[in-house]
Order: C-alpha cells, then sequence, then structure tokens
C-alpha cells in the first residue's frame, strides 16, 4: 500500500514541474516577441502598444491611448493582441432584404409583423392537430 501512495506522489510532483516547465517556456517564447509597436495585454487587463523596453530593470513602457503612458513590470505584460480578422463582406448582405423568405417561401420574422406570426403560428398548429 505505501509503494503505491509513493508512486502516486511521485507521479504528482512530476506533472507539477512539467507543468512549470512549460508554463516558463511559454512565457519566455512569449517574453522573445516584445518589440516596439506590438500590441499587447497586461495581466490586469490594460492594453496598450510597447513603447520601449528597458531589460536591466524589467520594465516595459506602454503606451494606452495617445499622449497617456503606462511603466509595468515586464512580467505583467501576458498576452500579444492579434489585429481582428476582418470577414469577407461579400458573404453577408448589408441589409436583410435577401433574407425575407425562406425556401419554401414562408415569411420570416423580419418579413412578418406580431399579428401575421402569431396568425400563421396558429394556422400551423391547427393543422398539425
Amino acid at each position: 500500500m505505501n509503494i503505491v501512495l509513493f508512486a502516486m506522489l511521485g507521479i504528482f510532483v512530476f506533472m507539477m514541474f512539467r507543468r512549470n516547465k512549460k508554463t516558463k517556456d511559454q512565457q519566455a517564447t512569449l517574453q522573445s516577441q516584445f518589440e516596439p509597436g506590438v500590441e499587447v495585454m497586461t495581466s490586469f487587463g490594460l492594453f496598450g502598444r510597447i513603447v520601449s523596453m528597458d531589460d536591466a530593470e524589467n520594465k516595459v513602457v506602454l503606451e494606452l491611448s495617445p499622449g497617456n503612458l503606462a511603466t509595468v513590470h515586464r512580467q505583467s505584460v501576458t498576452k500579444i493582441v492579434e489585429p481582428p480578422v476582418e470577414a469577407d463582406a461579400s458573404a453577408v448582405p448589408d441589409d436583410a432584404s435577401s433574407l425575407t423568405a425562406d425556401e419554401a417561401g414562408i415569411p420570416t420574422a423580419a418579413a412578418e409583423s406580431s399579428d401575421e406570426a402569431l396568425k400563421r403560428l396558429n394556422d400551423e398548429g391547427k393543422k398539425d392537430s
């Protein structure tokens, strides 16, 4: 019984060290990508652009908005923010005119009033009974 407990403890310690190593490797990879002009997010939720970095003191100067600078510890910058990818504008129409009826010709909610929708739903319920 004692052997099983020691084996489980050994596995637990191994997994804990493995997770810590993975986290350190990810953090090192992330910090190697830091350079002025990169959009980042801090661990406390501030978004900004890196203006300058001081490797000797582990400080990063962020521009939060034009003219508004903040100095934070290098480890508090936890994520590089990628610009949002714009969807293909041709895939979705700007107006709902093409979405007013489905394939069967039944008007959707955008094309009918609430009274018409209520009447249609009541009629469908009578047909099913």
